[in-house]
């Protein structure tokens, strides 16, 4: 089985040597996404609810640039700063995500890129 990367100007460029997302037969790995506005390459002001919305915006235009959208995520991690972020962060996921829920970790880490406080990358299967 091959693989096929896959771009989208919606998202931000990635900033390192990886593909936005890879797609390997129906199931597509997306990158890790920091709160980046895809049109400046700037972390999002307005603090972890901004950037929390940022980052499944990219997720999603990402999901879509690969065929798919939101509700075919299977699995999530999200790596944050400080885990005192984590009730904020289930609350912007309620605007995106119905049930079933896709399965999720959430991390506490010391730093990200760009002084950013929370990344999400995901697992999606196509039908």
């Amino acid at each position: 089985m091959g693989k096929t990367a896959i771009h989208t100007d919606n998202a931000p460029a990635a900033i390192g040597t990886y593909s936005q997302a890879i797609k390997a037969g129906s199931t597509v790995y997306l990158s890790g996404q920091i709160p980046l506005n895809p049109s400046t390459m700037q972390i999002v002001e307005g603090g972890i609810e901004a950037q929390t919305v940022q980052v499944f915006e990219n997720l999603k235009a990402v999901a879509q640039a690969a065929g798919g959208n939101l509700d075919d995520l299977v699995k999530i991690n999200v790596y944050l700063t400080d885990l005192a972020n984590f009730a904020t962060v289930n609350e912007v996921m309620s605007r995106y995500f119905s049930q079933p829920f896709p399965a999720r970790a959430a991390v506490g880490i010391s730093e990200l890129p760009r002084q950013a406080l929370v990344e999400a990358e995901a697992i999606m299967v196509l039908s």
